[in-house]
């Protein structure tokens, strides 16, 4: 084949290439044209030509000398001399001019800035719009047709468009550019943020303060008559310690915090903890009123102090109330609710008595900020700032003491503060407010005057679901100020936004465990922005759900639904996380990946409660189907023993297949008074806890448990939380395995703490493998505890296991956490009523991905 015909191009390929072309044109548009007619003289001696070179001048130079230069020259002519050469450089110019982005600085110049104007300054917009590609702006010029119209949707619709299948909060965008996000709950969540802070975080509420956006947090309103609602919350809500229509409850001036169990099913059927917020009432009157109550004297208002009396309670009286509650069992408590508010309703009663009961899902409508740490009360104080016409004197003297008390654990645990603030955009930005030291500090003590707030009246949230002024409204009412930023004075027409503030706190009993304190802000929907950026501005952190969970567990307290085995937010979040990690495990291959055959482990993503009580056979760990050599090599038989495994018998009593599930499903002991049940059960543990969970349900008017419950089933199906303190060295981490410890150890032990010579080393008795018959709990949360400066856990056991620990303590006397005797007497001696404490259970723990056990203290988790 000819090159001719071989060639793509036409007339034989001697046409340029669109390279050369673009060459060709951009060497045109450099180079000036010059004129080429020779120099020529004029009469008056002036040079009227064009030396179209340095060489030609110094040439005329060399020829005429000095002494042919004009003493002046004439502008106009030697301008008109000069035509061709002005004309030829504007043409230059016209061609080769610089875009409008090669105009800008260096340091502002962006590739992006020639492909979008928007990057471009304004005084350069027009002509980069000029400039832009021809065939772009041909297209972007061009009118789109009708159906094009009709499918251009706005950026709200867009973004409602992307929440199909989550919900994002009003701070959503603000975290998507800060953390890393996931879907949890039906929400698009926060994890943690993008930048190193887990340390910082920790610093932040120990010594700082941190911000949590959780208006995630479902509210659930129940409006009726007060009787009415505290016999609908005392079916579902946890028998021990005070009731829900305690006076310290009902009449708003604290929160209670509790757990919420299936309708009647008190102990099983835990569905997990729950805030109850009750309306506080007029205590002059005894109604739920929004107005203050004062006295008129000369047009001016009083403020009126609080009686502390209680008034009586008026059965006919319609109370509301708030359940703050995690979403994942919003379903499930809803439920319940209305199963409990038809029981409630199908009581007999008098002919002329008639409840109504009201139940409002208020999703949407309340959100909620939790900042916790020392620091909050200055970033609160100098973030928000209360209406002048806040004449309570309970609330002045609050407000006045947040300047002036250094930690928010000095106020009482659980208060209720309502007040309502002003417009936050208005003071923007805001100032930390400085500690003021004072000789003496106001009491702040919990009242329903204190606690009232506008934000329980639904007409008000709605009527402020939106703001009155936007942004820009306010930065031009800002730029019209003499002074520059100074604030905005409010004015009649700027918002009132009611605000409830209540005191939240993490602690459990115990030395070993740091209290956290803090606040929980409930505040209407369509706000969060606007006091987000405030309480932002003022440096506190932020945290995601990792610090949310890292709080708790530094107080040494249970998080939900992690720590709450047997509920149904913990089967659905240990399902979850058992798959997510066999997935990854499987994605390693076999040599960089842990062997628990070779380790031992049966369970290594989920722990196994139904072994560990005795309902399941324990099984070796077999290795996933999907990854034998040959897939269709399966053995049937083995399939089926793993998909069907035998009860195992437990003396006494029949198998699990024999009695009725629902009578003796496991569940999980926990409560204010589950120390006292405790130490109730040393001699006849059985019956003593039957009896005591009826009486519980006596005292809530519900029917003892049904006869077919056996008093040691009902012993055998119990766990209890407790806490794994290291005695020296390992670091517990989730997942890992409690043995127990065998007499003969516990002996050894105690040689090697006292150190009185015992017959094997440390590192021996910790590389010595327990069998898998030992292992009597796991632990749900464990790592390294900043706070403690070694590891720490979290975990659960069954109840008989404890109750054994507890007797081999006594049988072996072992000593207490103090390794000074002369310490325990002292401290024995100055808390006589605590000798329980005091108790030192050691069990052995072991990750799942190591070899050696630790040995390490167990304390039950008390006041959960």
């Amino acid at each position: 084949m000819s090159s001719a015909q071989g060639s793509k191009r036409k007339n034989g390929g001697d046409e340029m290439t669109g390279r050369e072309k673009k060459k060709q044109k951009m060497n045109v548009a450099r180079t000036i044209p010059v004129q080429s007619s020779v120099a020529r003289l004029s009469g008056s001696g002036v040079v009227s030509g064009m030396c179209t070179t340095l060489d030609e001048i110094s040439k005329l130079k060399r020829i005429r000398g000095m002494s042919g230069l004009p003493s002046a020259i004439d502008v106009e002519k030697f301008a008109e001399a000069r035509a061709f050469e002005i004309d030829a450089m504007e043409k230059a110019m016209k061609t080769a001019r610089h875009r409008a982005w090669q105009a800008l600085p260096r340091h502002l110049r962006r590739r992006a800035a020639s492909h979008d104007v928007r990057r471009v300054p304004v005084r350069l917009r027009e002509k980069a719009k000029a400039e832009m590609d021809p065939i772009r702006k041909k297209l972007l010029s061009r009118k789109l047709p009708k159906a094009g119209k009709t499918k251009r949707i706005s950026k709200t619709a867009s973004f409602l468009k992307r929440q199909h299948d989550k919900t994002w909060l009003e701070t959503h965008l603000w975290h998507a550019k800060r953390m890393k996000m996931e879907n949890m709950w039906g929400y698009r969540l926060a994890v943690h943020p993008t930048e190193k802070s887990f340390r910082p975080s920790h610093r932040a509420s120990i010594q700082g303060s941190i911000l949590h956006d959780a208006s995630y947090f479902a509210t659930l309103e129940i409006k009726g008559p007060q009787p009415a609602l505290v016999a609908i919350l005392e079916l579902i809500c946890d028998l021990q310690g005070p009731g829900p229509g305690a006076v310290r409850w009902v009449t708003g001036s604290r929160v209670f915090n509790t757990h919420l169990y299936e309708c009647g099913a008190y102990p099983f059927g835990l569905l997990g903890s729950v805030t109850i917020i009750w309306r506080p009432i007029n205590i002059h009157t005894g109604d739920q009123v929004l107005s203050h109550p004062s006295a008129t004297q000369k047009g001016k208002e009083i403020a009126v102090e609080a009686p502390k009396v209680m008034p009586e309670a008026d059965n006919n009286r319609t109370r509301t109330l708030w359940l703050r509650i995690h979403p994942v069992i919003f379903d499930d408590v809803t439920h319940e609710l209305q199963k409990a508010t038809s029981q409630v309703l199908a009581r007999p009663r008098s002919s002329t008595e008639e409840i109504e009961i009201e139940i409002a899902d208020l999703r949407g409508q309340v959100n909620a900020f939790e900042i916790m740490g020392p620091k909050s009360n200055q970033v609160l104080r100098g973030a928000l700032t209360s209406v002048n016409k806040e004449n309570r004197i309970d609330f002045k003297k609050f407000w006045s003491s947040l300047s002036g008390v250094q930690t928010p654990g000095s106020i009482p645990r659980g208060t209720v503060i309502g007040f309502t603030a002003i417009d936050p955009r208005l003071n923007f930005p805001p100032n930390n407010a400085h500690i003021e030291y004072k000789e003496e500090t106001p009491q702040i003590f919990p009242s329903a005057e204190l606690a009232r707030s506008d934000i329980w009246e639904q007409d008000i949230r709605k009527t402020l679901s939106k703001p009155r002024y936007k942004k820009k409204d306010l930065d031009e009412r800002r730029a019209k100020n003499l002074v520059p930023g100074t604030a905005l004075a409010p004015t009649r027409q700027d918002d009132r936004i009611p605000l409830l503030l209540i005191r939240r706190t993490l602690e459990t009993p115990g030395a070993e465990s740091q209290s956290i304190h803090g606040y929980t802000l409930l505040l209407p929907a369509g706000w969060s922005m606007a006091f987000w950026s405030s309480l932002t501005y003022t440096g506190t952190r932020i945290g995601g759900q990792r610090e949310r969970q890292t709080q708790a567990y530094e107080a040494g307290t249970a998080y939900f639904p992690r720590d709450y085995p047997f509920s149904p937010a913990y089967e659905a979040w240990a399902e979850k996380t058992a798959s997510e990690e066999e997935a990854a495990w499987l994605r390693k291959p076999p040599a960089k990946r842990v062997s628990y055959e070779k380790l031992g482990v049966r369970s290594p993503w989920r722990a196994d409660w139904e072994v560990v009580l005795g309902f399941k056979k324990a099984e070796p760990f077999v290795q996933p189907l999907r990854e034998r050599d040959d897939p269709m090599d399966v053995d049937m038989d083995e399939v089926q023993d793993r998909d069907e495994v035998p009860n195992v018998d437990i003396p006494g009593e029949s198998t699990c297949m024999e009695v009725d599930e629902s009578k003796v499903r496991p569940w999980l002991l926990r409560g204010f008074d589950t120390t006292r049940i405790l130490g109730m059960l040393q001699e006849n543990p059985g019956p003593k806890l039957f009896a005591e969970i009826n009486q519980l349900r006596q005292k809530r008017s519900l029917e003892p448990l049904d006869s077919l419950i056996h008093a040691d089933k009902l012993l055998g199906n119990a766990l209890v939380n407790i806490k794994v303190i290291m005695f020296k060295d390992g670091v517990p981490e989730d997942m890992a395995m409690i043995y127990r410890v065998s007499d003969e150890e516990v002996t050894t032990w105690e040689q090697l703490r006292a150190g009185n010579g015992a017959s094997v080393t440390p590192l021996q008795l910790a590389n010595k493998r327990p069998p898998q018959d030992d292992i009597i709990g796991y632990v749900t949360t464990g790592h390294y505890s900043l706070s403690r400066g070694e590891g720490f856990a979290l975990g659960a056991i069954p109840l008989t296991r404890l109750l054994e620990l507890q007797a081999q303590q006594q049988r072996c006397d072992i000593m207490p956490l103090s390794p000074l005797p002369s310490c325990n007497s002292l401290y024995n001696s100055l808390h006589p009523n605590q000798s329980s404490d005091r108790q030192t259970l050691l069990i052995k723990v072991r990750n799942i991905n190591g070899q050696q056990c630790r040995v390490a203290h167990l304390k039950l988790l008390e006041g959960s």
